[in-house]
């Protein structure tokens, strides 16, 4: 029976996210918490129209593992064209709101919620999906092996569709902690935590299981780019959040030491990843 443990695993994420918006500490996690609740439920549907059970007293077939794991990366390609394309319309959308301001609706759609939505969703939508194809593709061919961990790389390529979608809405609903590139409230950051973990996962155990006894310099471009940001988001996003229930968190920092720990990561943030998006696919000789 495929598919069915992935609908009873998003089906009760669906859930925690009902409770939460039952439960939540104040008005902007309980609208996030429904967000959630919405886009988990719809994704549960989806799964379920998916699963396939095999013929009574049938064995079911194998997935085929034998070549490399290109779907996911398929998947990845049509994910940065769209969030490119998103992104650079709210671009257009918060220019023309500079000649007109009367294209400015409060509260949502205002160029203070949107400037910080154009700019995430081209760095972070568009180039992190352009990152993470990339990357996929290019540590196939030069190790001669199939993505590690089987679904794993499905779990790190949806959940960060999900990063970016609760990130966008948090935008357009005030949940920020105010901090440029980084401003996801506690429990956003804590997801794509896990999702980065994922990510690296299926990343080294593709390295470790390789059949060219050679690493190639693009892996060693796709691996520091994944342990910096990594590093860059722990450290940034410290924080302590006021309940487990509700959407505001204070920074770990304090004053000068606050904003030294923001545009260390802003910049490097940024500036790793647009030199991975480049070197690594230079490198790679594909």
């Amino acid at each position: 029976m495929r598919n069915a443990t992935e609908a009873f695993l998003v089906g009760g994420g669906a859930f925690l996210a009902l409770l939460a918006a039952g439960f939540a500490q104040d008005s902007l996690f309980q609208a996030h918490a429904w967000v959630l609740f919405l886009v988990l439920a719809i994704s549960t549907i989806v799964l379920l129209r998916r699963v396939e059970f095999a013929p009574a007293g049938a064995m079911q077939a194998a997935p085929d593992t034998s070549g490399y794991m290109d779907d996911v990366i398929r998947f990845g390609v049509v994910a940065t064209l769209f969030w490119g394309i998103a992104g650079f319309l709210v671009g257009v959308l918060i220019a023309a709101q500079l000649a007109w301001p009367e294209l400015n609706i409060e509260p949502w759609f205002n160029f203070g919620r949107l400037r910080p939505l154009h700019t995430s969703a081209v760095i972070f939508a568009f180039g992190g999906n352009a990152l993470l194809a990339t990357s996929f593709h290019v540590v196939q061919r030069t190790t001669r092996a199939r993505l590690f961990g089987g679904n794993l790389a499905w779990f790190v390529f949806w959940g960060y569709q999900l990063f970016i979608v609760m990130a966008a809405t948090g935008y357009l609903l005030g949940v920020t902690q105010s901090k440029e590139y980084a401003e996801p409230e506690w429990y956003v950051d804590l997801w794509l935590t896990i999702v980065w973990v994922a990510y690296l996962v299926v990343f080294v155990g593709t390295i470790v299981k390789r059949k060219e006894p050679h690493i190639y310099v693009a892996n060693w471009f796709y691996l520091s780019f994944i342990i910096t940001v990594a590093l860059l988001h722990l450290v940034n996003n410290a924080a302590i959040p006021v309940s487990l229930l509700g959407a505001k968190s204070y920074s770990a920092f304090a004053g000068v030491q606050d904003a030294l720990t923001q545009w260390w990561y802003g910049h490097n943030a940024v500036g790793g990843r647009s030199t991975a998006i480049g070197f690594p696919s230079f490198t790679s000789g594909h």
